[in-house]
Order: C-alpha cells, then sequence, then structure tokens
C-alpha cells in the first residue's frame, strides 16, 4: 500500500476551499503546522504550482515520511523538527516576513495511532510511551509512576474530562505498589477492573484516560494556547488559517483565540468604533464545520472533527 492508501487526510477538500483565495498568487507561503505524513501538503503543492509549503513537525519519523512522499516538490518545501508553537521562529527561519496560508490539524497522527509501539492506542499492548517527539521528554509510563494521586486524578478531570478520575487515580496507585506500570494492556486492565459494572457499557473506560495521559505527556493544550495566537500573528493581510480539532478541550481553545481576534477592542459607550478597534480578523464560517457523512463513513478519523476558520483583514493600526 501507498501513503495515500494509508493516509486519508481529514476535510481536504474543505479545507483547500478555504485556504484557496490565499494562496493562488505567485510566491505564497503556506504553513503546515502539524505536518505528519504530508498529506495535506502534497494536495496544496499539486493544487497551487508557486506556492511555498513550511512543514512543522514534532516527531522525527512523521518528518522523515513527509519529506520522502513530498521529495518531487523538494525546491518548494521547508521541514521544520518543532512544536507548532514554536511557528514564528520557523517561518523566520525560513526567511519570509508574513505567510498567506496556515493549516493545524491536531491531536494524534495516524502514524501515531497506527504504530503500536508508541503506546498511544488503548486497543493494543505497547509500552506507555506517548512521547510524539521520541527524542526527548517524559513517557507516559513515567507520569504514573511519579504522580501523586491528586496530580493524577486532575489531568484525568482535565485533559480527559473523566467522571471517574479519583477512583482511577487511586487504583493506579495501588496497582504501582504491585509493579510498575509500563504497558498499555496493563493500565487498560486496572481501568476496566476500576469501572463499575454499570457503567462499562458507557464507552471504553480506558478512552479519556489515554488521551489525558497523552495531552499531558505532550504538552498539547500549553503548545496550543501559545501556537494560536502566534500563528495569527505571522499572517499577512489577506492570509487565512484553518484549524482541525478532535476533542471538545482543542475546539475550545481556539474557539475562544479567533473570537477574540474577530472581536473590535472598542471601548463601551463610543459612538463611533475607531481604526485602532476594528478586529483584526473575520470568521470565515459560522461555528464549527463537521464533516459530511460521507466522508465520516468513508473515513472513521473524521468523526469526530470540527473545522474553524479566520482571515486576516486589517494589520495592527
Amino acid at each position: 500500500m501507498t501513503l495515500r492508501d494509508i493516509h486519508t487526510p481529514v476535510m481536504l477538500e474543505r479545507t483547500v476551499e478555504l485556504l484557496a483565495p490565499a494562496l493562488r498568487a505567485p510566491g505564497a507561503v503556506f504553513v503546515d503546522a502539524t505536518l505528519g505524513m504530508g498529506g495535506h501538503s502534497e494536495a496544496f503543492l499539486e493544487r497551487f504550482p508557486e506556492l511555498h509549503v513550511i512543514g512543522l513537525d514534532r516527531d522525527t519519523d512523521a518528518l522523515r515520511i513527509a519529506e520522502e512522499r513530498l521529495a518531487p516538490y523538494a525546491d518548494r518545501t521547508t521541514f521544520v523538527h518543532t512544536v507548532y508553537d514554536g511557528i514564528a521562529d520557523a517561518v523566520v527561519g525560513a526567511g519570509v516576513p508574513r505567510v498567506d496560508g496556515i493549516l493545524f490539524d491536531l491531536g494524534v497522527s495516524s502514524l501515531q495511532l497506527d504504530e503500536a509501539d508508541r503506546g498511544f492506542a488503548y486497543a493494543k499492548d505497547a509500552p506507555l510511551d506517548m512521547r510524539m517527539d521520541q527524542s526527548s521528554g517524559t513517557t507516559a509510563a513515567d507520569v504514573l509512576a511519579s504522580y501523586s494521586e491528586g496530580a493524577l486524578r486532575r489531568i484525568f478531570e482535565r485533559y480527559g474530562e473523566e467522571k471517574l478520575s479519583g477512583r482511577y487515580a487511586r487504583a493506579i496507585l495501588a496497582a504501582r505498589d504491585e509493579a510498575p506500570i509500563e504497558r498499555s494492556g496493563r493500565l487498560v486492565q486496572i481501568l476496566d477492573a476500576a469501572t463499575p459494572a454499570a457503567l462499562k457499557n458507557a464507552g471504553h473506560p480506558a478512552k479519556r484516560v489515554f488521551q489525558a495521559l497523552r495531552i499531558e505527556v505532550n504538552g498539547e493544550l500549553a503548545s496550543l494556547d501559545r501556537a494560536i495566537p502566534a500563528a495569527l500573528d505571522v499572517l499577512a493581510v489577506g492570509g487565512r488559517m484553518v484549524v482541525l480539532s478532535y476533542q471538545s478541550l482543542e475546539d475550545r481553545f481556539v474557539k475562544r483565540e479567533l473570537a477574540r481576534a474577530s472581536a473590535s477592542t472598542s471601548p463601551a459607550g463610543l459612538p463611533v468604533e475607531l481604526p485602532e478597534h476594528a478586529p483584526r480578523f473575520r470568521l470565515l464560517v459560522k461555528g464549527a464545520e463537521l464533516a459530511d457523512d460521507a466522508e465520516r463513513a468513508r473515513n472513521p478519523r473524521a468523526i469526530p472533527v470540527r473545522l474553524r476558520a479566520a482571515e486576516r483583514i486589517r494589520e495592527i493600526v
């Protein structure tokens, strides 16, 4: 199978449609802030023959695969090993003052989910790693071995929105006293045993805990909180940004930042809005768009996606 067979980019056509008006001009620059296996970027490079793509990813395996996939466009691509909150430095490093399009395709990538030894998927027994960048950082096993009951409960509540956070945290501490929790299969067994029988039909007991551990290990929400404002700052006037989110915490962060950027800053009571208080951005979609039924049926990873988009309409005065 080819990469195109393995990896189907989510909401590709809608993403192209929204970003196209900003990318048609000669010399346009597009930042794929979550490059992954390069599916979105490949489509943009094919459809916009003069476009230059700056691809960012913290995962060195993803960068290697994307660089191989996009080799036919080597003269129009720049690859940067960084978390997406490093977007401003990546743009400066590429020698461009502003960019015309930005895409964030958030969450865990197809590559990370499908490689069992990365430990992201609760359905596959593997070492509890969960680092998107395997060259550094704390693993999920480290978190389970060292965090207090209160700290585990907090991350399960905040990042997993898990109602049984306290129960699961206590079960983990009791289990780690017997032996280190180093594999996903054992963690699933611990969570399953701690789940009341009446709740076992309400979704897999490990889903929200695994999500919370992944977010904690990779600092995803803290990075996103820095990345969205930084991305908006590097967009040129007329430039556009699309964000694909896969869980409610991500989407709330994005919604908040785009609402702030597209709102007037005029003090209450002013009879006329002064130019310096006018919104800097306008929203391109109403609320959050979902993938259509056909795509959801064709690509299960599109089921939870929420798309938001904005265009820069003025500089700061």
